[in-house]
């Protein structure tokens, strides 16, 4: 039997490589998207275009309903969830002055609690199963911290602390838990930044360049396999050298 991922925020980006990255490998896809409708839709059409077996699932993963109702429909279609990629988030730069009490419960609820509450919907099924990996997705800023992204950078800390703490709670129960840290890479979150500030940032990486999604998609989907099969409760940086 095939085994099934589910990512969330899989409709652009690092989500959307990391979907094509499992497909090609010959996994069960469930894509996850919560305001990318349009972008998820064209993602399953290219998936099914290559006969991979994958399906839609919306959810707001600020809510814990929502999550549930998101897993039970990917365990109906595919009986189970092999491996969970936890990849939405958002990512916002302010002064720290100038952060508001809705700026810092938006980042926490999305980037922080979101990974909380699917985490907690599909550990029952892989604890039973004793089977089951885990990949969060955090940041190097998370590792380091970054000017003006205070919010930011405390919310992926947060993820980093969750990934480490859970890896120890879950592994005997044959779970894995690891975490990726990516550094510059050419999403739409890096987008909005100007020229001179990516040249600036690409001068900073020690290998000279900006990462792309398919740099990340291949470190999570390798945490995420058997032939990470002895590493839990690690961060992986994706990032260039840029943090050593």
């Amino acid at each position: 039997m095939s085994q099934t991922v589910l990512i969330t925020g899989a409709a652009t980006g690092i989500g959307r490589e990391t979907a094509r990255r499992f497909a090609a490998e010959g996994w069960n896809v469930a894509v996850h998207y919560h305001s990318s409708g349009a972008e998820a839709a064209a993602l399953v059409d290219e998936l099914r275009a290559r006969r991979v077996s994958v399906i839609r699932a919306a959810a707001d993963v600020r809510d814990m309903e929502e999550v549930r109702a998101m897993v039970d429909k990917v365990c109906r279609t595919f009986g189970r969830i092999d491996a969970l990629v936890n990849n939405a988030g958002i990512a916002q730069q302010k002064l720290f002055t100038d952060i508001t009490a809705e700026d810092w419960d938006s980042m926490m609820d999305i980037n922080v609690k979101g990974v909380f509450h699917c985490c907690q919907a599909v550990l029952p099924g892989m604890i039973s199963r004793k089977s089951g990996s885990i990949v969060n997705v955090s940041s190097m800023w998370g590792v380091v911290g970054a000017s003006c992204e205070v919010h930011y950078s405390a919310a992926k800390a947060a993820v980093i602390g969750l990934t480490k703490a859970l890896a120890k709670e879950v592994g005997p129960s044959g779970i894995r838990v690891n975490c990726v840290a990516p550094g510059v890479i050419a999403t739409p979150m890096t987008a909005g930044l100007d020229a001179e500030t990516m040249e600036a940032l690409k001068e900073q990486t020690p290998l000279g360049i900006i990462g792309t999604p398919r740099d990340v998609a291949d470190a999570i989907y390798y945490l995420a396999s058997s032939r990470a099969g002895f590493i839990t409760g690690q961060v992986l940086g994706v990032n260039g050298g840029f943090v050593t």
